[in-house]
């Protein structure tokens, strides 16, 4: 037991730093600025860039919000800004590639907005959306279901943040059993979200129900607490499994 706690105990530090450049690219992210609440001009977006490129990525999926009480970013809004993101990566000379979709508010409008083919998706038609925190929604397997109808894949952002499920694991896994896909906050492993969030992360890794990692970084403080995630057994742990999908898109 005691070389365990030496190994795997509270800091991780003994496994040394997780090696992102083997996924590639990341797929959750505020990087557009002025549109959200993460980068609110070109700088902070390039700062961002330039960080997440010196940790290993050489593409981002930027992904702003999308709500109809909130941000109502359309695509052309958010086209409009990845088009400005990628001019200034260009005259930077930074090597970055960057794409983007959004980040979908489970809200009133959003069945209406996937009905319509108003949605922004990446790699094989997949579909980023978020859930409330206060309460999971009545009609999620709805949605889910007609955004499966409709062709797209859905990937539910952050899952272990959703706090109304920690003591109900079941919730879990039956959106595993109707084909969501699972994307893990990186910074989750660390505590950063509660210790709670922390022991359902690394419960879904357990698991093996995690497709995808994200960095949901919004701002230079974010990418600090990645880095301080690195070492921690749980993402050297995701990263080995061999499911996670980034590596691909």
């Amino acid at each position: 037991m005691g070389l365990f706690n030496k190994l795997f105990g509270s800091s991780g530090s003994a496994m040394g730093d997780a090696d992102l450049s083997v996924l590639r690219c990341d797929v959750h992210s505020h990087f557009i600025p002025g549109i959200d609440d993460g980068a609110q001009t070109m700088e902070q977006t390039i700062e961002m860039l330039t960080a997440m490129s010196e940790l290993g990525y050489r593409k981002v999926v930027t992904t702003p919000h999308n709500m109809a009480d909130g941000y109502r970013n359309t695509p052309e809004i958010i086209l409009g800004g990845l088009e400005r993101v990628r001019d200034e990566v260009k005259r930077q000379g930074l090597d970055m590639e960057v794409d983007a979709a959004a980040e979908y508010y489970l809200d009133h409008e959003l069945e209406q907005k996937v009905l319509d083919r108003r949605v922004l998706t990446f790699g094989d038609n997949l579909l980023l959306f978020e859930l409330p925190f206060i309460s999971e929604p009545t009609m999620l397997l709805s949605v889910i279901f007609q955004m499966q109808t409709m062709g797209y894949r859905p990937v539910l952002a952050h899952p272990e943040r959703y706090g109304f499920w920690h003591n109900d694991f079941s919730k879990y896994t039956l959106l595993k059993e109707r084909g969501v896909l699972f994307q893990l906050n990186t910074i989750a492993l660390s505590g950063a979200y509660g210790p709670q969030a922390k022991l359902i992360a690394e419960r879904l890794v357990d698991g093996g129900h995690y497709e995808l990692l994200g960095s949901d970084c919004h701002s230079m403080n974010h990418v600090q607490a990645i880095k301080n995630t690195l070492a921690r057994p749980y993402l050297h742990k995701l990263i080995a499994s061999g499911k996670l999908l980034n590596a691909g898109l």
